[in-house]
């Protein structure tokens, strides 16, 4: 029996490679007094891909919604966040004049490839499973015609 498998390896990689990035900061910021701002920007690209992936979870109390605009929606939530986020550290540090417009990009790219990536997975799982429901009417139904034919 293997424990690791070949669906499940990309998964188990990028938790180890978490857990021992989180490890390394943790590290360097009580031994080393080091929290400068690389250990800031892997924290806040962990927090914000944390909340995209919470988001883009919730997508299913939306489903009444057209698609295009629950996406819609998902995004304005999250660049607020991510606008929010580089307000309140403009408050406590100087930001550079492109910051708004740098955040803006750096979030929106990924964010648009990783939701087109999320929503044709989710896609193509309701269509197998529309299929396999539909399999499942018709031998259902060819069970009963048998039985009244009995």
């Amino acid at each position: 029996m293997k424990i690791i498998s070949r669906k499940d390896f990309i998964p188990i990689v990028c938790v180890i490679y978490t857990i021992l990035s989180l490890t390394k900061i943790i590290l360097e910021a009580v031994f080393q007094r080091n929290f400068g701002v690389y250990q800031e920007n892997l924290l806040i690209m962990l927090f914000l891909s944390f909340l995209a992936t919470f988001v883009l979870s919730q997508h299913y109390r939306l489903s009444h919604l057209p698609l295009l605009l629950v996406a819609l929606i998902q995004y304005v939530i999250l660049i607020a966040a991510v606008m929010l986020m580089t307000w309140v550290s403009g408050r406590m540090t100087e930001l550079h004049p492109d910051a708004y417009k740098d955040m803006f990009w750096s979030f929106t790219i990924p964010y648009v490839i990783m939701a087109l990536i999320y929503y044709a997975t989710l896609f193509i799982e309701i269509k197998r499973a529309n299929q396999l429901l539909m399999q499942m009417k018709e031998e259902t139904a060819h069970e009963n015609k048998q039985k009244e034919q009995s």
